[in-house]
């Protein structure tokens, strides 16, 4: 026979709210930690490297248009926390006259529940930024996917650096 002690309510909440405050903390700590070492071996959480079609450079056909990003193609890697260990995404967007003029996701998940949620998480991003002005795009959740969100984001972060005029 199985017996289960219940846990109060509040002490529950209280452990969940510590774990969630632990691991925020954690990942604050992983992500300054590749930042301030960059010859560590340690790869960093986003590497974003701007290219255009057929130019070769971004910004090298005229550059921004008026706005605060040069128009071109940029790519970058973000780093995401799971239950069950980091994973990564590659993010490429490509930017006209500040806006998401188009995206594309990819990613290696190194566990099926990542899998799912990143196929998931690239069937709906299109929809969540495309036709966005670069400085709005931030996603919560995608099509169900929530921790996929925070190495698009990361990568986003990287892109804006780089695409600042």
């Amino acid at each position: 026979m199985i017996h289960a002690t219940a846990v109060p309510r509040s002490l529950r909440v209280t452990a969940a709210a510590a774990s969630v405050a632990g691991l925020a903390l954690l990942a604050g700590c992983a992500g300054q930690a590749d930042a301030e070492q960059p010859g560590s071996g340690a790869a960093p959480s986003s590497d974003a490297t701007p290219t255009t079609g057929s130019t070769g450079s971004a910004g090298s056909d005229g550059g921004a248009t008026g706005g605060t990003y040069t128009d071109g193609t940029y790519t970058a890697e973000g780093t995401y926390q799971t239950p069950e260990g980091p994973e990564t995404i590659t993010v490429q967007l490509t930017i006209a006259s500040d806006a998401v003029t188009a995206v594309e996701v990819t990613g290696e998940p190194t566990r099926r529940e990542s899998k799912q949620y990143q196929s998931q998480f690239i069937g709906g991003i299109s929809d969540a930024v495309v036709g966005k002005s670069l400085d709005d795009v931030k996603v919560d959740r995608v099509a169900g996917s929530s921790l996929t969100s925070g190495g698009f984001n990361a990568a986003v972060e990287e892109i804006r650096t780089d695409a600042a005029a």
